[in-house]
Parts: structure tokens; C-alpha cells; sequence
């Protein structure tokens, strides 16, 4: 699909970080000092597009098999990358704790893989690979340590959707049967490990693109499918939703717009209000391609900027960054996003990676 022509185009710049704010937070009114922006960069200045984050234990994942974990809150990175003969770029990564992790590589054929640690990253397993050489992962989600989902483009008219109940050892594709057949110039992309998402009860999102931005979404743990169009700019082969996210009050929010439009104004974001998919006013143009929610505050974000919501959604305004631009260009915001514990965790191009909490926080 698009992402064999996109995969290493998309490229971000930024990092942030700093301190906790108060995961017990009910409903934002103000915040007295807005958040502040630090920086720092991982040695090998690779993309990374993976990020993941569980208390103090940070994974950053991306290009040329690289992974760089902290566990010490962001303070000191350590290189896991994996010595490999073969360059994977590891798109998205699921931590279950601060040891054990998966990491997926995006790519076509045999380039796409699973590896897992449970040494906090001393030690990789290949865990599972793709055999199809028409195949391409694009995301993995999981419910727990044995049962999660795969996401890899159509090779038949269907999206490649998996399975797994042992932790990644096997998988089982979903039949076709249970999933809606491809839209007319529909795609998906793995910008940044947030095409598919789950939540409780067995529910399951999937975002995709092109010419039909749709959501899929499962209610029995992944083994059917529903599509439903959602209202984000599809004019081109390179629109649509490039991911999916939930707030705390598990409600579904799809991103997106277009990496070849960055700068321009159309729809990028919509959620699930009163089981209708409604556009989301963001106040902001560009693509968004991540994003993550604390709370009541949540975070979207693409490469030309940074938005923030201080009602889990409902609005939301720029997070102006402090970042000096190398370049002169649009390049203040980033790809991936994560967020534990009241911390938000992003990773970008040029090896960036950081934290950002809130210096203080009012409540209703």
C-alpha cells in the first residue's frame, strides 16, 4: 500500500520534557503557568517513531534498529538497539512493564517483524515475522501480556488484521468474513504506532486513509469489524486518519490530514459523540498524527505543531513550543506520543525525545 512510498518520508523534530502534574486532577478550569518545553537527543540521531512509557521506565523506538530506553524518568538513555545485520525501523512498540516490551518493524515482506525483551531490552527475541511478500505491518495493540492485535495493509482486498493469545508467539488473521472489504482508495499508514488502539471490554479502533478516512472498530476482542466513514479531509491518495486515540472517558477520537498538505487548513480531527463520528474544531491547521490523554488533558500532534485540550477534547489550542527551528520551516511539533502517570513522553527526527508535565493545575 502507500506506506512502501511514504514509510521514510515522514520525518519529525522535537522532544520535550520535565515534571509530574496531578494524575488526580477532576476537570481543568485554568492552568496558572502554561507547560514548559525542554529538549535533548538520543546519540545516534535516529527517526524514532515508537514511543511508550510505564512510571519511570521510557522506550523510544525507531530507524536503523534502534531503541533507547531510560529508567530513570528521562534523566539518562541507554542503548538497546538490536545488532542486526538487516535495518528495520521499529514503528511502534507495547511495554507491559519496565522489563518487558514488544517492538514492531514496518516494512515490506520479511522486514516486517515482532521482537520482544524481558531484560528491559538486554536481550531481543524474534518473536514473529511476516512471510507474505505483499505484507506490511503498520501497528499492534494489546489488551494484556497474551492477547493483542496486528494491523498490516491489504493483500487481498482486506486489511490483514491478527490475532495473538499468547503473547505474540502465534497469530491468526481474522477472516474476511468478519471485516468490511477495502474502500475504493482507501489506506493505512504507520506514521507513528497509532493506527490501531484498544480499550476495555474487548473493544478495538482502527484509522485509516486515502480517499475513504474511516474507522474500524470491534466490540468481541477483534474478531469482527465494523466500518464507519469518519469526517476528515480525503481528497487525496495521502489524507485521511493516521490514528486513533481515547480520552479517560474512553471516548474514540481519530487523527489526521494530509503529510504532502502539512500547512494547509482542513479537518484533522473527529470523535464519537452519541454514536455519531462529528468533526473537532482544534483551532490549528496541519496534519496530526498522534495523540494521548491524561486526565483531563490531552495532547495532538504533527510535525508543524503541537495541540492541546484542557477538557478531555471538547477544545482545544496551540501548545506554543520554545523550540529554536533549525530549519526556518514549520517543524514544531512531532509524530509519536505517549503518556503514563500524568507524563507525556514524544520522540521525533534527529533522535529527539523528551517529557512534558505541568508546573501547576487548577481544578474546578
Amino acid at each position: 500500500m502507500f506506506n512502501r512510498i511514504v514509510l521514510y518520508t515522514l520525518l519529525i523534530s522535537a522532544t520535550f520534557s520535565s515534571t509530574l502534574f496531578s494524575a488526580s486532577i477532576s476537570k481543568v478550569n485554568r492552568v496558572s503557568e502554561l507547560p514548559k518545553w525542554a529538549y535533548s537527543t538520543i546519540p545516534n540521531k535516529a527517526s524514532l517513531r515508537g514511543t511508550a512509557i510505564k512510571q519511570d521506565s521510557y522506550w523510544v523506538t525507531g530507524s536503523n534498529n534502534s531503541i533507547f530506553v531510560s529508567q530513570d524518568a528521562g534523566n539518562t538513555w541507554q542503548d538497546k538497539s538490536i545488532s542486526i545485520a538487516l535495518k528495520r525501523d521499529f514503528r511502534d512498540i507495547e511495554l507491559f512493564d519496565n522489563h518487558t516490551a514488544i517492538i514492531m518493524g514496518a516494512g515490506t515482506g520479511a522486514l516486517s517483524t515482532l521482537y520482544k525483551t524481558t531484560d528491559g531490552g538486554n536481550h531481543w527475541q524474534l518473536l514473529y515475522q511476516n512471510r507474505d511478500k505483499l505484507g506490511f505491518f503498520n501497528a499492534i495493540a494489546f489488551w494484556n501480556q497474551q492477547q493483542g492485535l496486528l494491523i498490516g495493509d491489504p493483500v487481498d482486498g482486506y486489511y490483514v488484521i491478527k490475532k495473538t493469545t499468547d503473547g505474540g508467539k502465534t497469530f491468526r488473521r481474522i477472516a474476511k468474513k468478519n471485516i468490511p472489504s477495502l474502500q475504493s482508495k482507501e489506506a493505512a499508514f504507520a506514521a507513528s504506532g497509532n493506527s490501531i488502539i484498544v480499550g476495555n471490554n474487548g473493544k478495538a479502533w482502527i484509522a485509516t486513509g486515502g480517499f475513504s478516512a474511516s474507522v474500524y472498530e470491534s466490540n468481541d476482542y477483534g474478531e469482527t469489524w465494523q466500518r464507519n466513514s469518519v469526517p476528515l479531509y480525503q481528497d487525496t491518495q495521502t489524507s485521511g486518519g493516521y490514528g486513533v486515540a481515547l480520552n479517560h472517558l474512553e471516548q474514540p477520537f481519530v487523527i489526521g490530514g494530509d503529510y504532502l498538505q502539512r500547512q494547509s487548513e482542513y479537518a484533522n480531527m473527529a470523535r464519537l459523540s452519541n454514536g455519531q463520528w462529528q468533526s473537532v474544531k482544534t483551532g490549528s491547521i496541519g496534519l496530526r498524527t498522534a495523540m494521548s490523554c491524561q486526565a483531563w488533558i490531552c495532547l495532538t500532534t504533527g510535525k508543524t505543531a503541537t495541540d492541546i485540550s484542557y477538557d478531555a477534547g471538547n477544545t482545544w489550542q496551540a501548545l506554543v513550543s520554545n523550540q529554536p527551528s533549525k530549519t526556518g520551516k514549520f517543524d514544531q511539533g512531532f509524530y509519536s506520543l505517549a503518556s503514563d502517570d500524568s507524563v507525556f513522553l514524544a520522540a521525533g527526527a534527529e533522535g529527539k525525545v523528551g517529557v512534558l508535565s505541568f508546573i501547576a493545575v487548577k481544578t474546578r
